[in-house]
């Protein structure tokens, strides 16, 4: 089966549609994609070159090509769709029952999915981003400031939860990763227990531990399978014994995992 050429289309960043996109195409097993971001398409001139390489592209594969569009500007959408490829818009079974709903048209706007970095909710972001970079792998040792305490032994997932959390929620997320003298004291550690009610914790299973460890340290007892079970179910146990939340993070995405922690501590937060 031919390669069927995916074009993600966007008068911003195609974070957006992006997102969609992969999201609709995991839905289709079996079926070879292959996907391309054309962003910041934002007036005729690259409307018409982005046309003439999605043209191109089927041409050259032999199949039609799929646009997923998020470009607002009608006239911009209509110059990609004489790519003749298939054009699927994100937006568009939403706009009309909503202009119907609320009595009024849309005021459409490029890029305005993601915001602006001169609003309030971007400074928030990059606010939390640093707060989750200076808190990482417990370098600092105050976390009251903290909205979200990530724990787990080390490659259990959560530096990159902790900054999804934070570039596209805004949250204060601080991660502590369990040495073997935490795991050895079984309990809390001392920084950490006037905390307890913002800690998550994050397990793995040892095998996939072990296949993370030795690629970034082969061979080491950090590596090794032995090390890996005893301080999975060391920190299980304590995780047990001090009644902390925990989720396996083994076959979860970053965005799975950061749902499901905001989601069981109360944070409410919207995505940008």
């Amino acid at each position: 089966m031919r390669p069927r050429p995916i074009f993600y289309v966007s008068d911003g960043t195609g974070i957006t549609a992006e997102t969609i996109g992969h999201s609709v195409l995991t839905q289709f097993d079996g079926v070879p994609f292959v996907t391309r971001r054309l962003a910041f398409v934002d007036n005729a001139q690259k409307a018409v070159t982005a046309a003439e390489e999605i043209r191109r592209a089927g041409d050259e594969s032999g199949v039609r090509p799929v646009v997923i569009n998020t470009v607002v500007d009608g006239h911009l959408s209509q110059l990609i769709a004489e790519s003749g490829a298939l054009m699927l818009d994100v937006f568009a079974p939403f706009i009309p029952p909503l202009e119907q709903e609320l009595g009024m048209p849309r005021t459409p706007k490029v890029g305005k999915a993601h915001g602006g970095a001169d609003s309030a909710e971007y400074e928030a972001r990059m606010n939390a981003t640093n707060y989750a970079l200076t808190h990482d792998d417990g370098v600092q040792a105050n976390f009251s400031d903290a909205e979200v305490v990530l724990m787990g032994v080390s490659r259990s997932g959560k530096t990159p939860t902790c900054l999804y959390m934070a570039l596209h929620y805004g949250v204060r997320a601080a991660n502590y990763p369990l040495l073997p003298e935490d795991l050895e004291a079984g309990e809390l550690p001392a920084k950490l227990r006037s905390q307890r009610a913002k800690i998550y914790g994050l397990t793995i299973d040892p095998r996939r531990l072990h296949q993370i460890r030795e690629q970034r340290r082969a061979g080491s007892r950090y590596a090794s399978m032995e090390q890996c079970r005893w301080e999975v179910e060391e920190a299980e146990r304590l995780f047990k014994r001090e009644n902390i939340p925990v989720m396996h993070s083994t076959h979860m995405s970053i965005e799975e995992i950061a749902s499901k922690v905001m989601q069981s501590l109360g944070l409410n937060r919207q995505l940008y």
